[in-house]
C-alpha cells in the first residue's frame, strides 16, 4: 500500500476522529477569511479559549457519562450553585482560596456520587434523575443569591484563575518564554507518548500506520500546538484557565486510555451486561463517573464564578446543553462506548469559535440558535450514519 492510498483509508477508516479536525480547521479558515485575520488574532484566540474553558472541562465529564449510556442535565446549575456557594465562602465565611476550592470540588464529588446513587443503585433513568437534580440547584442557586442578585468576589487570587496569566519571566521578542517553554514541553511530551504507544503496539504485534504517516502525524499535531503556542505567546500567553483546561484533558486522557478503570468504563458503555457477566463492578463504574462528572462540574463552576468575578442568579444557564453539544460534537457516540476527552475539548472549541466568529461578523442570535442547533444534528446524524456503515 502506497502512503496516500494508506493515508485515504486511514482517513476513511477513522472519520469519525479525524472529521471534527476538519471541521475546526475549516470554521477556523472560514472565520479568518471573512474577518480578515481578526478571528486568528492573539487577543481573539486567547479570549476563544478562555471562553470554552469552563464548557470543555464539563464537556470532558459528559463524554464519560454519555460513554457509559447515561446523561446529567443537572451539571449546568450545579455548576452555577457550587460557583456561589464559593463565592459566599470567600466573601461571607473569610475562607481563604486555598481550602475554599478543596472544598467546592469535595461538594460536587459527593452531589455527582448521589446521582450515582439514584441511577445505579436505585434504577432511576438518568434522564429523570439528573433533571430533577437541575431543578434543585436552579432553586438552590437562586436562594442563596436572592439577597444581593449578585455576589460580588474581590479576590485577586480567585480571580485570577479565570482572568489570569501564568508569569511571562521574560519577553522574546514580544514572546512570553514561560509559554513558548510549556508549548515546546508539551510537544516533546506528545512525540515521546506517541512513540512510546507505538513501540508497545509494535511489541505485542499490535497493526500500525506505516512510519511515513506516523511521521506526517507527529509533524502535523506538532504544528498545531506550535502555532497555538506562538498565537498565544504574542499576547498574554498562556491563561490559568487554558492550563487548567490542559491538565484535565491530560488526566483524563491518561485515565480513559492508560488504566483498568478506563477500559472497564468503555466496556460498561459497549455491553454493561457483558461487562458485568466478565467481573466488572458495573454499579461502582456508575458512582465513579457521575461523581467525576460533579467534580468537573464544581471546577467548571469556580472557572466561570472566577472568570465573571461574581456569583449570579442566572450561573449555570444551558451549561448542560452546551456540555452535551460539545461531546457530541467532539466525537462520542450516542450508543454509548465509544467517545475521547481530547474529542469533547475539539467540541468545545468548534462550538466556542462557531459562536466567536458568529459575533465577530455581527450575526444576530437568533440565527446563532439555529446554526449551533444544525451543527449538532449534523454531528449526531453523521455519528449514526457511521455506525450504520460500520454494522
Amino acid at each position: 500500500m502506497n502512503f496516500f492510498t494508506e493515508l485515504k483509508s486511514l482517513v476513511k477508516v477513522n472519520i469519525r476522529d479525524y472529521g471534527m479536525y476538519i471541521a475546526l480547521l475549516f470554521i477556523m479558515l472560514t472565520f479568518s477569511l471573512m474577518t480578515d485575520g481578526l478571528f486568528m488574532s492573539s487577543r481573539n484566540i486567547s479570549n476563544l479559549l478562555d471562553s470554552a474553558g469552563y464548557i470543555a472541562v464539563l464537556a470532558v465529564g459528559m463524554t464519560l457519562v454519555i460513554v457509559i449510556r447515561h446523561i446529567d442535565l443537572s451539571v449546568g446549575f450545579l455548576a452555577g450553585f457550587l460557583g456561589a456557594i464559593a463565592a459566599i465562602l470567600l466573601t461571607q465565611a473569610g475562607v481563604p482560596i486555598y481550602l475554599t476550592i478543596p472544598i467546592i470540588l469535595v461538594l460536587g464529588i459527593i452531589i455527582g456520587m448521589f446521582n450515582g446513587l439514584l441511577v445505579a443503585q436505585i434504577g432511576i433513568p438518568s434522564f429523570v434523575a439528573t433533571l430533577a437534580g437541575m431543578l434543585i440547584f436552579r432553586g438552590a442557586l437562586l436562594q442563596v443569591t436572592e439577597k444581593s442578585g449578585t455576589i460580588i468576589i474581590k479576590d485577586e487570587n480567585f480571580n485570577a484563575i479565570g482572568n489570569g496569566f501564568i508569569p511571562s519571566i521574560v519577553e522574546v521578542n514580544g514572546l512570553h518564554l514561560l509559554s513558548l517553554i510549556v508549548g515546546i514541553a508539551g510537544i516533546i511530551l506528545y512525540i515521546y507518548s506517541e512513540i512510546s504507544t507505538r513501540k508497545n503496539k509494535l511489541k505485542y504485534q499490535f497493526e500500525v500506520v506505516s512510519k511515513g504517516i506516523f511521521t506526517l502525524k507527529l509533524v502535523f499535531i506538532s504544528a498545531i500546538i506550535a502555532y497555538i503556542t506562538w498565537i498565544l505567546a504574542g499576547y498574554n500567553g498562556f491563561s490559568w484557565t487554558v492550563v487548567i483546561m490542559l491538565l484535565v484533558v491530560l488526566v483524563y486522557h491518561f485515565l480513559t486510555t492508560k488504566t483498568v478503570l478506563g477500559r472497564h468504563i468503555y466496556a460498561v458503555g459497549s455491553n454493561p451486561e457483558a461487562a458485568h457477566l466478565s467481573g466488572i463492578n458495573v454499579k461502582k463504574i456508575t458512582y465513579m463517573v457521575f461523581g467525576s462528572m460533579g467534580m468537573l462540574a464544581a471546577l467548571s463552576g469556580v472557572l466561570f464564578t472566577s472568570r465573571l468575578q461574581s456569583a449570579t442568579t442566572t450561573a449555570g444557564t444551558l451549561f448542560e446543553l452546551d456540555a452535551i453539544a460539545a461531546a457530541y460534537v467532539g466525537g462520542v457516540s450516542s450508543a454509548g462506548g465509544v467517545g475521547k476527552v481530547t474529542g469533547a475539548i475539539i467540541g468545545a472549541i468548534v462550538m466556542a469559535s462557531l459562536s466567536n466568529g458568529m459575533n465577530l461578523l455581527g450575526v444576530g442570535i437568533s440565527y446563532q440558535y439555529i446554526i449551533r442547533g444544525g451543527v449538532l444534528a449534523a454531528a449526531v446524524i453523521f455519528d449514526v450514519m457511521t455506525r450504520r456503515k460500520k454494522a
